[in-house]
């Protein structure tokens, strides 16, 4: 990411602070537009063009989208586009990202958005066939779309659907896990925690996790909230990932330096 596009995103985070707390529907309906930039070059450029003033930026989300979508979603778009970004794709990730901290923001409390994420992504990485329907770059964003709806409908949140729906249909060159772990990460830093994915060769016990908690709190400065899953393949010890960052302490981690290190 370069720092264009670093200062892009953190002046539009502002701008949806400012913003207060936004409905759904504007989070569908700014996704809805990402959708349609990253179909349109011409599009995607004109909303990015540095030599084009806040105005005629503005003018432009007007005459394309209208009265089509919330005053709130245009109002974000603008701001979005007004903004400078490293590359038309780091503009169209920008667009998800907002959107996918919008849903985040309209969810009521207790619902664990990026739970059911992570449920997701286990249940599609333990199906092929699902994988291959959900994941395949020719297959159909239409017919991605009434999959999802089947499984997640009225048993996930309605902004887990909106944002799985999302994803799906613009994966951007990304696997179907990735997409899934990043929309988790997205929800959980705009809820306010950290995210740490703790793969074990068996169960942690109630305690272990608390204690690791504790210590990655204080290391984030933030709440903690785990994503657990068992592997027996890491044979012993545990592997933790937040966000980029990974801390591999597991028996396997240290066989396979052990084997590199003799191979030299």
């Amino acid at each position: 990411m370069g720092s264009a596009t670093r200062g892009a995103l953190a002046g539009s985070k502002a701008a949806l602070a400012e913003l207060g707390r936004a409905e759904l529907p504007v989070a569908e309906a700014l996704l809805a537009v990402g959708r349609v930039i990253g179909e349109s070059g011409h599009l995607r450029t004109a909303l990015i063009d540095t030599e084009a003033d806040l105005a005629q930026k503005r003018a432009l989300v007007e005459a394309v989208f209208g009265a089509r979508i919330p005053a709130e979603a245009a109002s974000l778009l603008v701001s979005l586009a007004s903004r400078r970004w490293s590359s038309g794709d780091d503009f169209l990730a920008g667009i998800e990202e907002i959107g996918i901290r919008v849903a985040a923001e309209s969810a009521a409390e207790g619902v664990d958005i990026d739970a059911e994420l992570f449920a997701f992504e286990r249940a599609v990485a333990g199906d092929a066939e699902l994988e291959l329907a959900l994941g395949s770059k020719l297959g159909d964003p239409a017919a991605k779309t009434k999959i999802v709806d089947r499984l997640l409908a009225g048993k996930a949140a309605p902004q887990t659907v909106v944002i799985v729906n999302h994803l799906v249909q613009q994966p951007r060159g990304r696997r179907i896990g990735e997409l899934l772990r990043h929309g988790a990460s997205v929800v959980a830093d705009q809820r306010g925690f950290d995210i740490a994915t703790v793969t074990s060769a068996v169960p942690l016990s109630a305690a272990q996790l608390g204690r690791l908690e504790q210590g990655l709190a204080a290391q984030a400065g933030r709440r903690v909230r785990f994503d657990t899953i068992v592997d027996p393949a890491v044979l012993g010890g545990i592997r933790v990932q937040i966000g980029d960052d990974v801390i591999d302490g597991s028996v396997a981690s240290r066989l396979s330096s052990l084997r590199q290190k003799l191979a030299g």
